[in-house]
């Protein structure tokens, strides 16, 4: 996969975990990538809501962490370390604010180790989450081809969704393609 052009990286998209993904870790999960090149990829869940709150890990960016006010669980890696990940209204342009870093359009990463002060006024919302989800060189394309994941357009919304307990469903019900109908998949396939 060298050589990777701009078109084929799918940073800034969704992975939407298909029925068929085994792996627990990303049981219904909804992936947004921050990075995909040649080198693997790395990305954040947005559907895994912690009990713990912000203002227990990071006290300083309670009050900007949109609701649920709680950590998220970015994925399996590194469950010590923490991503802030930031919607910046009209961020897609180019004045960056000092702390954010654009991922794609108005979606990118914050740096917490910087003063809150300097995003508070431009931030649209902001997600906290523990770990993140990463895979090595050429990984995440083999569980593609194995029909792993489904890779959608995500939307800044997405991000900051007020119910991630339904992200997995309405991304799928948004698609204006075979897959919205997945979107009804059970829970449970035995019961049915």
């Amino acid at each position: 996969m060298s050589g990777m052009t701009e078109v084929s990286s799918l940073t800034g998209r969704l992975l939407v975990a298909t029925p068929a993904l085994a792996d627990p870790n990303f049981d219904r999960a909804v992936v947004l990538l921050l990075d995909h090149d040649e080198e693997g990829s790395l990305g954040v869940v947005l559907n895994r809501p912690t009990p713990v709150s912000v203002g227990d890990i990071l006290e300083d960016w309670a009050d900007l962490a949109g609701e649920p006010g709680v950590v998220f669980q970015g994925g399996p890696v590194s469950l010590d370390s923490a991503l802030g990940v930031a919607v910046i209204p009209g961020g897609s342009g180019d004045r960056a604010p000092l702390g954010w870093r654009r991922v794609h359009g108005a979606i990118g990463l914050v740096d917490l180790e910087a003063p809150p002060e300097l995003l508070a006024k431009a931030l649209g919302s902001l997600r906290i989450f523990a770990g993140y989800a990463g895979w090595g060189p050429g990984q995440l394309e083999d569980e593609l081809v194995d029909g792993a994941w489904y890779v959608v357009e995500s939307e800044p919304g997405d991000v900051s969704s007020p119910a991630p307990e339904r992200l997995w469903r309405e991304v799928l019900r948004r698609q204006r393609n075979e897959l919205a109908m997945v979107a009804t998949y059970p829970d449970d396939p035995s019961l049915n």
